[in-house]
């Protein structure tokens, strides 16, 4: 019997080091795949972090209401988690992988083509 896909807390960027880390070194890559961005960096690997860690962003500029924000946040996060296995076996050893999606459009989306999207930019990640 095979487990379902989960997305624990360790699989999420809480430390504002790491944020720093991803943001500001100029050393991580970015991906489109519109209304998604994902900005991408591999690093050394921490003590107590899953591999892969990943932050979400949904701009208050793009949504005012945070009922609306939380709605994307949710359709992203529940595209990741069913789709996470693409990344297996590309973060080496000793490594992690900082991943963070930001929303870029002020209209919202089907689940299902935020799902592609998500597929997508994970796709190209993993080469």
């Amino acid at each position: 019997m095979t487990t379902a896909p989960t997305f624990k807390k360790e699989e999420r960027i809480v430390s504002n080091l790491l944020i720093e880390t991803l943001f500001e070194k100029g050393n991580s890559q970015s991906l489109a795949a519109y209304p998604l961005r994902a900005v991408y960096l591999k690093t050394e690997h921490r003590e107590g972090c899953a591999p892969v860690q990943l932050l979400i962003s949904v701009p208050k500029k793009k949504f005012k209401h945070a009922v609306d924000r939380n709605r994307v946040k949710r359709q992203i996060r529940e595209a990741y988690r069913k789709n996470k296995a693409l990344l297996e076996g590309t973060v080496a050893e000793g490594k992690m992988l900082l991943i963070a999606i930001i929303w870029l459009s002020d209209k919202h989306f089907a689940t299902n083509e935020v799902e592609k999207k998500v597929i997508s930019l994970l796709k190209q990640m993993a080469k």
